[in-house]
């Protein structure tokens, strides 16, 4: 009789092991649904972007094979941009003025190379476009790749190499937007205009950055070189896009061969979408440096124990602007590209003035939804305004001098930023608004002024 207790507990024990047996059976039943079901969305999801991509005739042109690698560059450039902000500018908010105008000043000397050697080099070899494409992603890569090496070594990113390599990645994002721009007129269907076309290839890199962009974070918070060896494996996968890219992207016929050319001079309507332009992008600049530093320290009553809240409003704001600027050139079957750059700049200034004038929360975020939206319109119209009135010889070169000046505007705008963040922040913005508005002045009078020089005719279509 003894031994009925122990027979009881050992009873016991094995139906509590069934019980433990069957919970463990049931969760890991439930977790593997669970991982069929995301898996399952994820499917849907990316079939439904390849649809989408491939929607109005841009799967047989073969436009939906550019798109496709947009996304692979915005998710890499996103994890660049997230590496580059743990390590060079805001890893110290508030104390980072100079890295940052260093950064800047070290930007302006490389871009200056892009429009006279650049884009002619890509206009004399554009029947190797994909190749081209393809050694932008290789090259940011193998930069990445460096880069990691450099932050597991130098926690503090301060080595000269860090720069270099950084500066390289940075010509060949631009460089990359330069050959890409200059392909879209090549895979554009006959349904769509070039600003939808631009508009469905910006959209599908914001999906791509806001894909990539908290993968990056993860990867960062174990270090920034797990970030940037993320990148690595995003720039691979787009170099392998770019390889195949449709055949027709390699402009061979019509095409001007290596020798002396004439010297080429931007039409007029160019001239005007890019001088309004560079006033969207100078406002771009400013906006970011300016917000970064002074929300960080003078923040707005009652926020000062959360600034990277307040931050994340006001560039967030700029961000959504940059989202409802796409999807608007996107939806919009017509649109005038003059009339909407001069519209952009105009609207960039006047909020300017109010932003000045009722210095806040809800004036600055209504000025990062403004220049937002306003630097994706007018930034689209001008890339239409060039694939239109730009011959095939001379497009590429033509998209590096637009990208060369937008560059060092925002750079010019982020100097702004920077410098008149040290004042009262309402003395910056009212001097900011005041250039805004000379400048929006200087364009509209000159609008009417003739070049000196007739520029070279266009050759044909060939797509």
């Amino acid at each position: 009789m003894e031994s009925e207790p122990e027979v009881s507990d050992e009873v016991g024990q094995d139906r509590r092991g069934d019980r433990i047996a069957d919970a463990t059976g049931r969760g890991v039943a439930a977790g593997t649904r669970g991982v069929i079901a995301v898996g399952r969305g994820a499917g849907r999801l990316f079939r439904f972007a390849r649809t989408q991509a491939r929607a109005d005739g841009a799967g047989d042109s073969g436009l939906y094979r550019l798109i496709e690698l947009h996304a692979f560059n915005a998710a890499g450039d996103a994890a660049f941009a997230v590496s580059l902000a743990g390590t060079i500018f805001f890893s110290q908010p508030g104390q980072a003025r100079g890295p940052v105008l260093l950064f800047l000043g070290l930007t302006m000397v490389p871009f200056s190379v892009i429009a006279p050697l650049l884009g002619p080099f890509l206009d004399r070899f554009s029947h190797g476009r994909r190749w081209a494409i393809g050694f932008t992603f290789a090259f940011r890569a193998f930069m990445c790749w460096v880069m990691a090496g450099i932050i597991a070594s130098h926690p503090h990113a301060d080595s000269p190499t860090f720069y270099a390599t950084a500066l390289g990645a940075l010509i060949a994002s631009k460089a990359y937007g330069i050959a890409r721009a200059a392909t879209v007129p090549r895979l554009v269907p006959q349904s769509q205009t070039l600003v939808k076309a631009n508009s469905r290839i910006s959209l599908a890199g914001i999906v791509g950055a806001a894909v990539s962009a908290p993968l990056a974070a993860l990867a960062a918070h174990f270090g920034g070189q797990w970030s940037l060896r993320y990148a690595f494996v995003v720039f691979v996968g787009g170099t392998v896009l770019s390889i195949l890219l449709p055949a027709k992207s390699d402009a061979n016929t019509g095409e001007e061969k290596v020798g002396r050319r004439q010297p080429f001079v931007l039409p007029a309507s160019i001239v005007f979408a890019l001088r309004c332009n560079v006033g969207l992008r100078l406002l771009s600049g400013f906006l970011t440096m300016f917000m970064a530093f002074v929300l960080t320290n003078h923040p707005f009553e009652s926020w000062h124990h959360s600034t990277a809240i307040l931050l994340g409003l006001v560039l967030g704001a700029a961000g959504l602007g940059n989202t409802v600027g796409i999807g608007l050139s996107a939806a919009l079957r017509r649109i005038n590209p003059a009339a909407v750059v001069v519209v952009a700049l105009i609207a960039d200034a006047a909020m300017m003035v109010v932003a000045a004038l009722l210095y806040g929360l809800t004036a600055s975020v209504a000025l990062g939804l403004t220049i937002g939206t306003a630097q994706a319109m007018g930034k689209l119209s001008l890339d239409a305004t060039i694939q239109r009135d730009v011959g095939e010889s001379y497009r590429t070169s033509a998209f590096a001098r637009s990208e060369t000046v937008l560059q060092l505007s925002w750079v010019v705008g982020g100097f702004l930023g920077v410098l008149l963040s040290i004042k009262k922040p309402e003395l910056g913005l009212f001097l900011v608004a005041a250039i805004t508005v000379a400048w929006t002045v200087v364009v509209l009078v000159r609008r009417s002024q003739p070049l000196r020089r007739p520029t070279p005719p266009p050759t044909p279509d060939l797509g």
